[in-house]
């Protein structure tokens, strides 16, 4: 069995692949200070409790946008799998043809969301993740990676917008029943909500006519599907396209035998 594991900025998702098949996944919160083997007693309590055995696992493949948690996750898997992990970076095989001016510069995270997309859906592409940032993936006709968006996410922007205004609550991300907020709370919720969505959708239509023919539009990460119940462009939400991706990058970098 092959374990996925994608490392965001403020959570981490790991998922156990049997052949193609996604047998379990689980969310936990992403923790800088952690140890190995702190993150290895974590990884060994979900397997157990999900019944799985730790001996089971063959493979592991890591994508991470936190550089530092690196090799306390790649520790992780050499003392309690004794599997050297495959770290998504330069020199590993993705299939993906990324045309941007420094290649390397393309998060881990957006080169596994393309290969899958591309796998899944084939271009022309727009992937948008809703995670700690909101990022806005092109993938073109020819399925080369063009580039794209990068926007501030709905958490932290929440968030900035408790800390800067001395006045405004700490409130739940949701949908209002209203845009025209009756108290505070609502108003808030109103307008970061139908906010993101208009910017959402306000991206996309600009993306559109930089590609030869209209893309599809799929949506990823924890909030695509309260997003996508309002937005115009989204077509599809795939909230395992980054675990898909990593699947396929495993299969592309196993050695013949």
């Amino acid at each position: 069995m092959l374990l996925v594991i994608d490392v965001g900025n403020t959570n981490i998702m790991l998922g156990i692949y049997q052949e193609k098949e996604l047998k379990k996944w689980w969310r936990i919160s992403t923790n800088r200070e952690q140890t190995d083997d702190e993150y290895g007693i974590i990884v060994l309590n979900l397997l157990q409790q999900s019944g799985f055995e730790a001996q089971n696992i063959s493979a592991i493949v890591i994508s991470s946008v936190v550089p530092t948690l690196r090799y306390p996750l790649e520790k992780m898997g050499e003392k309690y799998f004794h599997i050297s992990p495959l770290i998504v970076g330069p020199g590993i095989r993705t299939g993906l043809n990324i045309l941007m001016d420094n290649p390397r510069e393309v998060g881990a995270d957006r080169v596994v969301n393309a290969v899958a997309g591309i796998d899944l859906y084939g271009g022309p592409l727009i992937i948008v993740d809703f995670g700690t940032a909101t990022t806005f993936c092109a993938i073109s006709e020819k399925n080369d990676y063009l580039g794209g968006a990068i926007a501030p996410g709905i958490g932290i922007s929440t968030e900035a917008l408790f800390q800067k205004a001395a006045k405004l609550p700490r409130i739940e991300f949701a949908k209002p029943r209203r845009v025209i907020g009756k108290d505070t709370v609502v108003s808030m919720q109103a307008g970061i909500y139908y906010g993101f969505v208009g910017q959402v959708d306000g991206i996309v239509r600009r993306m559109i006519p930089e590609f030869g023919r209209k893309p599809f539009v799929v949506g990823t990460g924890g909030l695509a599907g309260l997003i996508a119940r309002e937005s115009e462009t989204i077509e599809e939400v795939n909230y395992f396209l980054t675990l898909v991706g990593l699947r396929i990058i495993h299969s592309l970098n196993v050695k013949p035998g």
